[in-house]
């Protein structure tokens, strides 16, 4: 049974954080880290996971999260290459009495919020996109100067979404929730099975469906449906037809799955594919 990982991180050599550009890399990853993490991912349709929060995002996505709180690879299910940057730091990485400083009560606060995950969206989201890009040629001075504009931009931009009301963090969850995750990964374009899921989590099945409506805010049979909606987009991002995002996901009618489409993703999936395949 898969558990819930532990990511170590070590800064960059002669820095106090990390800054790592990457393309994608098909793993299916729920962890946690005692680090912050900005996450910027660019050019890709994927699924948003923090804590209990479950949503999707398209084309590109910005997201700031605190120490310990489980997530999943932000790249997880996608089929084609996309940018990611990301920035890991601790919490006293300049020093115990960083956040402390008088000038810096609006990023200290920043960081407070950043325990429930936060995204953000619209110009906050170009400007820290920008400064993201154009960090890595600086030098390390460059680097830290450009990651403290960030930091001001976010923690005084109002284009900022909560992501949870607060986290669960117990180990026991952590791990039950990354089997369960870990299971659909593996079968939503079989027929994931709720009542072995429940049992491998050594729950009853009744049982089972009120706790994963009570961490995700979802129904298993929504959950399953909309993990098989993102990887349909992808596929349609990929230029594949119709038919084929439906049946190589799991969907037995092409009705339901238009139905299903259109009710999460707000038009059906004709028209997603031509909104973004020029």
């Amino acid at each position: 049974m898969s558990k819930i990982q532990l990511e170590e991180i070590r800064p960059d050599s002669g820095k106090s954080f990390k800054l790592n550009t990457s393309c994608f890399k098909k793993s299916f990853f729920w962890h946690f880290h005692p680090e912050y993490e900005i996450v910027y991912v660019e050019g890709g349709s994927g699924t948003r996971h923090v804590g209990q929060h479950l949503s999707g995002y398209v084309d590109n996505d910005l997201i700031f999260i605190g120490p310990d709180v489980p997530h999943l690879n932000f790249d997880y299910g996608l089929g084609y290459e996309i940018n990611q940057i990301v920035v890991q730091l601790k919490e006293d990485f300049l020093g115990d009495a960083f956040l402390n400083a008088p000038e810096l009560s609006a990023v200290k606060a920043l960081f407070q919020k950043a325990k429930y995950g936060l995204s953000f969206t619209g110009q906050t989201k170009a400007t820290v996109a920008e400064k993201l890009k154009a960090m890595q040629p600086k030098d390390h001075f460059g680097q830290l100067m450009t990651l403290l504009e960030i930091f001001q931009i976010m923690a005084t931009s109002k284009e900022v979404v909560q992501l949870n009301e607060e986290v669960n963090q117990q180990h026991k969850e952590k791990e039950r929730m990354s089997a369960i995750y870990d299971y659909v990964d593996t079968n939503y374009h079989l027929k994931p099975d709720v009542n072995f899921i429940a049992k491998e989590v050594h729950m009853t099945t009744a049982a089972f469906c009120r706790y994963f409506k009570k961490q995700t805010g979802l129904t298993f049979t929504d959950f399953v449906n909309r993990c098989r909606i993102n990887q349909a987009k992808n596929l349609l991002l990929q230029d594949r037809s119709v038919g084929e995002a439906c049946f190589s996901t799991g969907f037995e009618q092409l009705s339901y799955f238009n139905k299903v489409f259109k009710k999460l993703e707000g038009e059906n999936p004709s028209e997603f594919k031509k909104h973004y395949i020029k």
